[in-house]
């Protein structure tokens, strides 16, 4: 149900998608949000972003006191939603094809359309609006079933609409009324068209044929590679696919999410683009696919990587195809969610020293190199390449995995992630018999561990501390026994724990730092940061707390929404905030629960 804005919750969507882009669905059936046809595209449609003027593609049952309710096909991205009422029952099938499309340039959504009882009109709006609802288009009509619009700053920027029923122009979108009997199906379909393509053209036929089961099946064979088999079977799956709906079939490389703009805190200004390759989150993501079973998209991330490093430091963040990200402009003309501005495009982050990313990158190659193949040279050299920046720059301030913004400064989770490089990258060479300077590389891990120890301990606190003489705690530090920088009885551990969930949690959900307390420059109070929650639970589990691990994980995933994704953050009211679904979220879940797995099986 939409709020008093007009906006429906951020966790009333679900998604579809192709590994190209991703679309996202309301429970309304309305497809809100969508960049066409690739992650980094403009968008096509907006409207989570401004109901008015952003675009959308909306399929109306005509029936009074409705109630909705959604769910995927299981172990797949195809998603229904369905319609109740007195007058009849409505589902539409929603899905993105896969087989055959992710080699070429093709983009389709495809929606099905049944009546399953009664007899319902649909009424049907095409409202695409093209480059982020920033230029006109034109809209010709080629035949009684196919539309096709056409960018007016670029005549080769379409998409065509067709269906099985007639269409037909209005106020210059697309639009359609049509009744369906019980028991009868149509379709309708909307696809991305370039003037080269227009030559060979698929017909309705194609899509009403056999792409909804080849679609089907191709998920369900590649969550059948999964080696997991715990307790959480069905999460772990909707998580797991979600991260692989946020990855590249064309690159290898993934977005921390697909959508840009969502607030993490309304009225605020922490409104960002998540629609780029952070190392960070795209190195998490693959150790997740590792531990899963999932080799092929971590060799081709690890390819994708290979190709980055260069003589000139890794960068923190990248555009989908390896490039540069773009500037961080300002959308003014979109009024953002919930009137929520500004909004923005690119991220101004792809700027920053942030010296976590060497540790997550090479603690992913380890695990690849330990549980799945043994790396080549090539591979090594540019491990060595990153080995040889943690040793210029490990002393240096940075920007820190929250992407800190007013400022530079000496944080704990930099200086550990630089001591996870060093000993991952000395464990691979000594697996490997890579030659490496052995007394050089043990000397600057030995500095890091010390310099970790005793300058970011905080006595009077008793935890280790946000960043060296900070009075304050953060929750990254609760990866600290996870990395396996120290035992979880450790006393100083214990004590820092203690002191995380005493000044950061209200129960299962945690705040990633105070941020009354910790000036970083924006405006406006987040929510809880649901990696952190997964983290803290992960934690738990480690320290043998595995009664309240247990309990805190199954309160956390009752904050998914209910198609099990999560966004970036959770609010006081308990509503989705951020960028949504975030990969961050997801992959720290798996995380959870295989730990959870392990530690509950040893009882």
């Amino acid at each position: 149900m939409a709020n008093t804005s007009g906006y429906l919750p951020i966790e009333d969507y679900g998604i579809i998608g192709n590994m190209k882009t991703v679309a996202l669905v309301s429970l309304e059936a309305s497809i809100d949000f969508m960049c066409f046809p690739e992650f980094d595209s403009p968008t096509l449609f907006a409207g989570l972003l401004d109901q008015e003027n952003g675009g959308s593609f909306k399929i109306v049952p005509q029936m009074e006191n409705c109630k909705t309710k959604q769910l995927y096909i299981p172990g797949t991205a195809v998603l229904l939603t369905r319609f109740f009422s007195d007058d009849g029952i409505s589902e539409i099938t929603d899905y993105m094809p896969v087989k055959g499309f992710a080699e070429n340039s093709i983009c389709a959504i495809v929606r099905h359309i049944k009546t399953i009882r009664g007899n319902v009109t649909y009424k049907i709006h095409c409202d695409p609006r093209f480059d982020y609802a920033n230029v006109a288009h034109k809209l010709e009509k080629k035949n009684k079933q196919e539309l096709v619009f056409t960018a007016i700053n670029d005549g080769n920027t379409m998409a065509r609409l067709l269906a099985d029923f007639p269409l037909n122009i209005k106020k210059g979108t697309g639009y359609a009324e049509v009744t369906i009997k019980q028991g009868e199906r149509c379709t309708i379909v909307l696809e991305s068209l370039k003037e080269a393509d227009t030559d060979d053209l698929r017909e309705i036929g194609f899509y009403t044929g056999g792409t909804y089961q080849e679609t089907v099946n191709f998920w369900k064979m590649w969550i059948s590679k999964s080696t997991y088999s715990g307790r959480w079977t069905e999460l772990v799956n909707r998580s797991v696919i979600t991260l692989k709906l946020l990855t590249s079939a064309t690159h290898g490389s993934m977005v921390a999410a697909p959508t840009f703009g969502l607030p993490e805190s309304i009225k605020g200004d922490r409104n960002w683009d998540y629609r780029f390759n952070w190392i960070r989150d795209a190195a998490f993501t693959m150790y997740a696919f590792l531990r899963l079973g999932f080799t092929e998209e971590a060799t081709k991330f690890l390819g994708w990587i290979h190709e980055r490093s260069t003589a000139r430091q890794l960068h923190l963040v990248y555009a989908i195809d390896g490039a540069e990200v773009m500037e961080e402009t300002i959308l003014k003309h979109l009024e953002g969610y919930e009137q929520t501005k500004p909004v923005r495009i690119g991220n101004a982050a792809g700027a920053q020293l942030q010296l976590d990313i060497y540790g997550e990158l090479i603690d992913t190659i380890y695990i690849y190199n330990k549980n799945h193949a043994k790396i080549n040279h090539e591979l090594w050299q540019t491990i060595e390449l990153h080995i040889q920046h943690v040793i210029r720059d490990w002393k240096k301030p940075d920007h820190w995995i929250w992407e800190f913004r007013n400022g530079k400064k000496h944080f704990l989770h930099s200086r550990l992630m630089c001591w996870v490089a060093m000993d991952r990258a000395i464990k691979i060479a000594v697996d490997r018999s890579f030659p490496y300077p052995a007394v050089e590389w043990k000397e600057v891990r030995d500095q890091i561990y010390t310099n970790i120890y005793n300058d970011f301990w905080n006595e009077k606190l008793g935890a280790w501390v946000q960043y060296k003489g900070a009075d304050t705690v953060d929750a990254s530090a609760l990866l600290m026994p996870l990395v396996h920088f120290i035992t979880p009885d450790e006393p100083r551990w214990v004590s820092t724990l203690e002191r995380i969930e005493k000044e950061l949690s209200t129960d299962v959900l945690l705040y990633r730092y105070d941020n009354k307390k910790m000036k970083d420059g924006l405006k406006g109070e987040e929510g809880t940061f649901n990696m952190c929650s997964f983290w803290f639970i992960e934690a738990l589990a480690k320290h043998k707390q595995t009664d309240k691990a247990l309990e805190y994980f199954e309160k956390m995933t009752g904050y998914a929404n209910h198609l099990g994704l999560f966004s970036e953050q959770i609010g006081k009211r308990g509503e989705h905030l951020g960028n949504f679904p975030q990969a961050f979220t997801h992959l720290a879940l798996i995380s959870a629960a295989l730990e959870l797995d392990k530690q509950l099986d040893r009882i």
